[in-house]
């Protein structure tokens, strides 16, 4: 069964903060210490709610669509994740709900999904604190995958650089893990829509080891996991292609 170790840093954390508050209990004669103690006993408290919140077991949970501002049509591909989810379901004995949720990039409530996926063509527009938010719930452990749906590309690269200024988009090779998961894409992310006669690109922002978002370019996957039909050039085998890259991402996230 798969395992949810997602937040597997932040439990490190944790563990530093149990020591450092329980080393400042002797130090009861400094109000700075006491201070001190109160600071880290919050945020102790804090990364134990987000530890509980990922915990996966035989229940479901839920996977979600991200809603942001900008103008951009957040909503797209409205087909697409339940599709994604109910192939994932078939295949593993750990069941995502059936219907995704939405959830607002500068929300709170985003801390309650380890996986959440944006998509859609026109503009987006992150403000400090959801940019801000959003780089708090990926350090924490959480996964964004971005699906570029034509048209995304010029806006979501300026947005995160806001919650990822020291960071670069990185082109992931084929032999990497996220391509070698259940099913086996050994050219790598696979071309299900064209848009530009451009060749596809899996791209990802690594922080300290590790993938916190995944950015699917010139590939358009949201597309192929849509109900069959939607895009008549798309075939079968290519909606097939994109289910399974699907089912490697999530795959990807829940197990490392």
């Amino acid at each position: 069964m798969l395992r949810n170790q997602l937040f597997k840093q932040v439990g490190v954390k944790v563990e530093s903060l149990k020591s450092k508050v329980e080393s400042r209990k002797y130090k009861v004669g400094s109000t700075a210490y006491k201070v001190q103690s109160i600071k880290y006993s919050i945020l102790l408290v804090f990364f134990v709610v987000l530890l509980s919140a990922f915990k996966l077991d035989d229940a479901s949970f839920k996977i979600a669509k991200v809603k942001y501002n900008g103008g951009g049509d957040w909503y797209a591909n409205r087909t697409a994740l339940p599709n994604l989810i109910a192939y994932f379901n078939s295949m593993f004995s750990a069941k995502i709900a059936p219907q995704d949720a939405v959830v607002e990039v500068g929300s709170q409530e985003l801390f309650n999904y380890p996986f959440v996926y944006l998509t859609g063509h026109g503009n987006i527009s992150f403000t400090d604190a959801e940019a801000k938010n959003l780089r708090n719930y990926l350090i924490a452990g959480g996964f964004l995958h971005l699906d570029d749906n034509y048209g995304l590309d010029k806006y979501i690269r300026v947005q995160m650089k806001k919650v990822f200024p020291e960071l670069t988009f990185q082109e992931l090779p084929p032999s990497h893990p996220i391509y070698h998961q259940k099913f086996k894409f050994p050219q790598g992310l696979p071309k299900i829509h064209e848009h530009d006669n451009k060749r596809p690109q899996g791209l990802a922002l690594i922080y300290k080891g590790r993938i916190v978002c995944f950015y699917s370019y010139e590939s358009d996957l949201g597309n192929g996991w849509e109900d069959f039909g939607t895009y008549p050039e798309d075939t079968k085998e290519r909606r097939e292609q994109a289910l399974k890259m699907g089912v490697n991402l999530l795959q990807y996230v829940l197990t490392n």
